[in-house]
């Protein structure tokens, strides 16, 4: 008795699924486009030890130059801001402020696990020297506008931690 209760309640459950999957209807399939182009001048993980040790994680003529013409080298006052769960990022470019910033600030950035953004940056040379400056820190080339834009920031170098902006 039980092992046909048992086949009922599955019948009885399987019946609304199977008449729910053939009442879907497909609004949009633009598929044919493949993707692949998009991606192809990412690396999800440096593909030698010595990227390992420069910290590149893009490759390919696609990446550079990365530019953030919103922001430009200068003074950032500091203030408090709320953004819990942030990990803290800094923003920085390939110019002697920036290469000051980061000799004195390497230690306090590993310390707290910053990632690094190289904002303003030419080429994949001039990347690999940012990096050599920020020894053994992660960095990313990418542009910013859009976060400067949502955190009203307009120079760098810059710390953002989940509670503060600062120099």
């Amino acid at each position: 008795m039980s092992r046909y209760l048992c086949l009922l309640l599955t019948a009885c459950m399987a019946l609304p699924l199977s008449s729910m999957a053939s009442s879907l209807i497909v609004i949009a399939d633009q598929g044919g486009t493949p993707a692949l182009p998009y991606y192809q001048d990412l690396v999800p993980e440096p593909t030698s030890q010595e990227a390992k040790q420069q910290n590149i994680g893009v490759h390919g003529a696609g990446a550079f130059p990365v530019q953030s013409a919103q922001l430009t080298p200068g003074l950032v006052q500091g203030r408090v801001i709320n953004a819990p769960g942030l990990q803290p990022m800094f923003l920085v470019g390939d110019d002697e402020l920036s290469k000051t910033w980061l000799s004195q600030r390497r230690e306090q950035l590993k310390q707290i696990q910053a990632v690094g953004i190289v904002i303003n940056v030419a080429n994949a040379e001039r990347f690999a020297e940012v990096s050599r400056w920020a020894a053994d820190l992660k960095l990313v080339p990418a542009p910013a506008n859009e976060l400067a834009g949502r955190l009203s920031i307009r120079h760098y170098p810059v710390l953002i931690t989940a509670t503060a902006i600062q120099q």
